[in-house]
């Protein structure tokens, strides 16, 4: 009889590993949600960019005169394992005005022989890249765009800065 007692004794301690075990589970759960949820990748550049100049406005006109983006001899075109080409581009972005850049989002665009764009992908370079983009500096600048057909007649690479944001 005494122990009958004492396997119903170690059924009980097992249920409380169990229950805590179950509680640890929830919460590493929640925590994940939570996490995932988070701000979209859209929503921290808008506010990275909140206070920037967009194209409209006769401060972006100015202050887009003095930036000239190049693109570099390294742009390579390779084919993936879905039968699509993705293309990495490389250029460079040079400040040559007088003010100190924190924000700057340029877009890049793949266009055919007819100026028609392909593919184009939106990229923050500053401060993603780099914190700040001084007076007379370059900076480079690599992105990848993906999902071209063969038939793709992918002639040239256009660049336009689509936001800017000096500190002075």
């Amino acid at each position: 009889m005494e122990t009958f007692l004492e396997e119903r004794e170690r059924a009980k301690s097992n249920a409380k590993i169990y229950l805590i075990g179950a509680l640890i589970g929830v919460v590493l759960i929640g925590t994940a949600i939570w996490l995932v949820t988070g701000p979209s990748m859209q929503e921290q550049m808008a506010n990275i960019l909140e206070g920037s100049y967009h194209e409209g406005s006769p401060e972006f006109e100015q202050l887009t005169k003095d930036i000239i983006i190049s693109t570099g001899d390294n742009t390579v075109e390779s084919p993936n394992a879905f039968g699509t080409i993705s293309m990495f581009i490389q250029g460079k972005i040079r400040n040559k005005g007088n003010r100190v850049i924190n924000g700057l989002e340029v877009n890049a665009a793949v266009v055919n022989q007819f100026n028609d764009v392909l593919k184009e992908k939106r990229v923050l370079v500053v401060p993603t890249q780099q914190a700040r983009l001084m007076p007379g500096e370059t900076i480079p600048i690599t992105l990848s765009v993906d999902g071209f057909s063969k038939k793709d007649d992918r002639a040239n690479i256009r660049w336009k800065v689509t936001a800017i944001r000096t500190e002075n």
